[in-house]
């Protein structure tokens, strides 16, 4: 349990020393990080993942002791969890996602916030101690940099974090000039960080095929999702099909560069405006941040474009294929990215080169998050039909896969 903050932590340095913990409860230090070896917290049990089980008791309990380990204060004056506001956040697909306050009325004691959003690991991004040390870590080091949402408390199983009143975009939000050209001089800013990690890309290689095994070793029920696969694509193999992806990216010869992975509208904040404290765009959840090939990022993010996760109710997701952007919006995105970068003359060159790069690992983008909807199938307790989403990515997979020749010759002539 993370020590109590009995008063008003001297910085923000303090209170991630104090709260960096890992799953034994002791402070993390680079020791723990390891290598690509997939060590389980939580390994399967007869052949079987565990499902989340995410009660309410359950997260008042989380809130109330993690609030008033982690900020202390005026939180520390509550007599039981039953005093805390406990609001669900939607748009969590990996995670459950809770805004906590103080009840009306209470001041804070000091710089304290009233607010702070609770986030709950899903089974998948608690799945392996190396998966949740590296997320902890990424999301200190940005917060660090004034780059995302301050830490309040970090636990094995999730994590108390600054709540930033702002919403999240829309897909035709990401359609607006002015916002595409915020959204790519953000990529570049993030693109351009030197982060303590691993400089290698290995986290579509590793990640992918840690799901990959999951789902051919424990998922016994995803058989009719891998039937229907077999009707879109009756040659489909899931282990050739990734390993010709893999080769497809190092043949690419692509920089590496340290990437969200995941920049869905949803991941993307937005404020009416910018204050000394908040930054007009704040990009969240990075618990897929890593060193990777460029246009994974590039390409994923446009492929997200295509889907709308704002929905109430099954299956929690639209898939507009049309939305996807054409190479002119690319272009306009790619300009406003390079220049960002630091490239002052754009030639066609460039945009040719960076607009291959980027429509081929959108391939990638949706083999990855098919593969990651078919393992969410069978862990996640979120309302949102995960293997609907697996056969929507794949029928994306194949029919990029198909149009991918045309797409390049096109953008030679």
């Amino acid at each position: 349990m993370a020590t109590a903050l009995q008063g008003c932590p001297n910085s923000h340095q303090d209170l991630m020393a104090i709260n960096m913990h890992n799953a034994s409860g002791t402070l993390v230090d680079d020791n723990d990080v390891g290598n690509d070896t997939d060590r389980r917290i939580d390994p399967p049990v007869n052949g079987q993942v565990s499902k989340d089980i995410i009660t309410d008791d359950l997260v008042r309990r989380k809130a109330f002791r993690w609030c008033q380990d982690s900020i202390g204060g005026a939180w520390l004056q509550l007599s039981s969890d039953k005093d805390l506001q406990i609001e669900p956040v939607g748009g969590g697909m990996s995670n459950y996602l809770y805004l906590i306050s103080l009840p009306d009325g209470t001041r804070p004691h000091c710089s304290e916030p009233t607010q702070v959003l609770l986030r709950i690991y899903g089974q998948i991004s608690k799945s392996t101690l190396d998966f949740l040390v590296h997320n902890s870590v990424v999301f200190a080091l940005l917060a660090e940099r004034k780059l995302g949402p301050k830490p309040y408390g970090m636990y094995h199983d999730g994590r108390i974090e600054e709540f930033i009143k702002a919403r999240p975009l829309k897909p035709d939000d990401l359609r607006k000039p002015d916002v595409m050209d915020m959204v790519a001089e953000k990529l570049a800013q993030f693109h351009s960080l030197d982060m303590p990690l691993c400089k290698k890309p290995r986290w579509f290689k590793s990640l992918v095929r840690g799901w990959i095994k999951d789902i051919q070793n424990n998922f016994a029920s995803n058989s009719t999702t891998i039937a229907r696969l077999l009707k879109m694509s009756p040659s489909f193999d899931m282990d050739t099909e990734f390993n010709e992806l893999l080769k497809t990216a190092n043949d690419l010869n692509c920089p590496i560069v340290f990437c969200h992975n995941d920049l869905q509208g949803g991941n993307i904040l937005l404020a009416e405006k910018a204050t000394p404290l908040t930054p007009r765009m704040t990009i969240i959840d990075w618990e897929y941040g890593h060193y990777n090939y460029r246009g994974f990022d590039l390409g994923n993010h446009f492929n997200e474009w295509m889907f709308d996760y704002s929905m109430a109710g099954q299956p929690g997701f639209e898939w507009v294929a049309a939305n996807y952007p054409s190479k002119e919006m690319q272009y306009q995105f790619f300009r406003s990215y390079l220049r960002a970068s630091g490239k002052e003359e754009i030639t066609k060159a460039d945009l040719t080169s960076i607009y291959k790069e980027t429509n081929t690992l959108a391939l990638h983008s949706h083999f990855t998050w098919g593969v990651w909807a078919m393992v969410q199938a069978q862990t996640s307790s979120i309302d949102f039909d995960y293997s609907a989403y697996a056969l929507t990515r794949f029928e994306s997979y194949f029919k990029l896969k198909k149009n991918l020749p045309q797409i390049i010759a096109e953008a030679n002539g």
